[in-house]
This record gives C-alpha cells, sequence and structure tokens, in this order.
C-alpha cells in the first residue's frame, strides 16, 4: 500500500505540482481508506520526504560509477527527466523534514557520488577547491535539468537530445573535461 500511495503521489506531483498532493486526494487516487496515507506517512510532510528520500536514492545510484564529471552530468540530467516529481520534491526543502534519517542519509550518498565525480577532474594536488567545483558542476547540471523541465529551453534544445546538449555545454565551459561515452 505505501508503494500505491507514493505512486499515486508521484502522478499528482507531475500533473499538478506538490502544492496540489493532499493525503485525502491520495487515498482517493489509490483506492484505499482516508486514514490510510497518515498510516504509512503521517502527514503530507512525512509523504513528501519520503518521496525526495527515495528520488535521493535513485539519484545515488544513477551518479555512482560514473566514468567523469560530465558523465555524471549527464546522469544527473537524465535522472531529472526520468523522475520530475521526485526532482521537483526534492529541491524544495520548506517540504520536507530536514532531519528525516532516511532523507539525510539518502542525500549524503547523493553527495558522495557527486564528489567522487568531482575527484576524477580536480585532483587534491591541483590547488582547487574541491568543495567549490563540485557546486559548479552541481550548477550547472541542475540549473540545466531545471530550465529542461520547465521548458525554459525548448526553442534552443528543441528536438536535439537534451543529454548531448548538455554534454556539448559541459564541454563548451569545462574543457579539461575527459568526454566519456554512456
Amino acid at each position: 500500500m505505501r508503494r500505491a500511495l507514493l505512486t499515486a503521489a508521484l502522478d499528482a506531483i507531475a500533473a499538478d505540482g506538490p502544492s496540489a498532493v493532499s493525503l485525502r486526494d491520495l487515498a482517493r487516487r489509490a483506492g484505499v481508506s482516508h486514514a490510510a496515507p497518515a498510516h504509512h506517512f503521517r502527514d503530507r510532510t512525512g509523504l513528501l520526504t519520503a518521496i525526495a528520500a527515495e528520488g535521493f536514492g535513485l539519484l545515488a545510484t544513477a551518479l555512482f560509477e560514473t566514468a567523469n564529471l560530465r558523465d555524471a552530468g549527464v546522469r544527473y540530467v537524465r535522472f531529472a527527466r526520468e523522475h520530475p516529481a521526485h526532482f521537483q520534491v526534492m529541491f524544495t526543502p520548506e517540504l520536507l523534514r530536514a532531519d528525516d534519517l532516511e532523507l539525510t542519509t539518502a542525500r549524503a550518498l547523493a553527495g558522495d557520488a557527486l564528489r567522487g565525480a568531482v575527484s576524477t577532474v580536480v585532483p587534491e594536488d591541483r590547488g582547487i577547491d574541491a568543495r567549490l567545483a563540485g557546486v559548479a558542476a552541481w550548477s550547472l547540471a541542475h540549473g540545466f535539468a531545471t530550465l529542461l523541465l520547465s521548458h525554459n529551453l525548448d526553442g534552443p534544445v528543441g528536438d536535439k537530445d537534451p543529454e548531448e546538449v548538455f554534454r556539448t555545454l559541459a564541454a563548451m565551459l569545462f574543457e579539461s573535461l575527459p568526454v566519456s561515452e554512456s
């Protein structure tokens, strides 16, 4: 039943955004009693926190063992395209319980995966602040994914493969990144 409720919530978020999610509506969509969602998630914040935790876990899986930083960026964009409802909730902290153990663990795993990808480009002995390099890489991938999902790149991207467009952008901005086949 928990999975059915999460799926119903993800469908509702994809259609109408997280503000449209209510536990009563989810119960109706999932065909369960109106009390069932509260049993599994306690409240709306608990439900959205569970969605974000699941999303960060999926993102961490997508980012681990990438060939390089550009590949990690492509996987980040692919994740956002394949899981837009998760993506939207994950990065709206006011909707979430910041101290939730499942959420903090999954978020840390995704952060570790990104840092691992950054380390393929920023060796410790180069004098480059790896943390700021990670912020730069995340900003590019997250910004591109957000603009893509909000249809602000429909004109520039057009019919092109968004992942290929991202690879081109990353190459333009970070010429020293090795190109990877994904």
